[in-house]
């Protein structure tokens, strides 16, 4: 099986370290001057330093070459930049089965990346999402991981399970398309609100008290498009939450422990170096959860720590300890 992985980034270089062993791997990138890096250093300093690219992976800039060689398409850039992805690949290999690994809601349309990709295919087209809770330097290692590959066509989810799966990268099928995408979107925004706990000192309970409540927020969002609530008690769902909301490595956390240190949104996204999907996803997830009529106080809460400049992270948690009591 041949793959083409589409974004050089620390994610995209870690799937294809992860299947360049059972499967024949191209890996694309947009930055030539990057792309040239890795070839001659066979390494991703800028993104996932220290782990050796294997001879056998392929890199390269020619991104129709790529795509037209193909027989799986794995788009892995940033949510912001699926749309023009897809759009690309429709013209170079139509047909082709896609998988995407970009997680959050696109900002301005508030859509899930299922809704990009069936803008530009069809909602015909064979294709899924592959979520779960996963750092991509413990995948670049061999480490062993387990991860959700859904898809609205359960057969496609079967399938391709069975061809990318192997023993340190489990991949379990699932036919919850939109619940798996809002467990991956969602979680981003509460390891924000995770971050600030501790970077406040809140301790222990208050942060499992914001995952537990933080995942009743996402199950009740998911099941108000469609998705089941069993999908959230899984990896995409739990999985994912715990992890990106503990683990030192999650991008998102670290953004709320240096705005818990009283530090600029700008400053902190600047030092990162990469990706937090949960800022801009914090907006679109409060717009989203508006329109359904769907409670999300500590989304809410991020989203105006985020965006507020009057409101500091003190203030915001004041005015969340201050809501009413409900029943859980």
């Amino acid at each position: 099986m041949r793959i083409a992985v589409f974004g050089a980034g620390a994610w995209g270089t870690a799937l294809a370290l992860a299947f360049c062993g059972k499967h024949r791997v191209v890996l694309w990138g947009r930055d030539a001057e990057h792309m040239h890096a890795l070839a001659a250093s066979r390494n991703n300093a800028r993104y996932l330093p220290g782990v050796p690219l294997p001879v056998e992976l392929e890199l390269t800039t020619d991104f129709g070459a790529a795509a037209r060689e193909a027989d799986l398409h794995l788009v892995v850039t940033p949510l912001a930049g699926l749309r023009s992805a897809v759009n690309d690949l429709r013209q170079f290999q139509p047909g082709t089965p896609l998988i995407w690994a970009c997680k959050g809601l696109e900002a301005g349309t508030g859509k899930l990346p299922h809704e990009i990709v069936a803008d530009a295919l069809g909602p015909d087209a064979a294709c899924g999402v592959l979520t779960g809770p996963s750092f991509a330097a413990e995948v670049a290692r061999g480490m062993p991981t387990a991860v959700t590959l859904a898809a609205t066509d359960a057969a496609f989810a079967k399938h391709w399970v069975q061809v990318l799966h192997q023993p340190r990268f489990r991949i379990y099928a699932n036919s919850d398309l939109p619940g798996a995408e809002i467990g991956g979107a969602v979680k981003n925004v509460l390891a924000i609100a995770a971050g600030v706990s501790d970077g406040m000192g809140f301790g222990l309970n208050a942060r499992a008290a914001l995952i537990t409540r933080g995942l009743a927020e996402i199950a009740r969002l998911a099941e108000a498009l469609g998705g089941r609530a069993e999908t959230l008690m899984g990896l995409a769902g739990m999985g994912d939450l715990i992890l990106t909301c503990t683990g030192d490595l999650s991008r998102n956390r670290r953004v709320g422990l240096a705005l818990a240190q009283g530090r600029t949104l700008n400053e902190i996204l600047n030092e990162l170096g990469h990706v937090a999907e949960g800022v801009p996803t914090a907006r679109e997830v409060v717009k989203l959860a508006a329109r359904h009529n769907v409670s999300m106080p500590l989304c809410e809460a991020v989203d105006a720590l985020l965006h507020s400049p009057r409101l500091g992270p003190r203030e915001v948690v004041e005015q969340l300890l201050s809501r009413e009591p409900k029943h859980e």
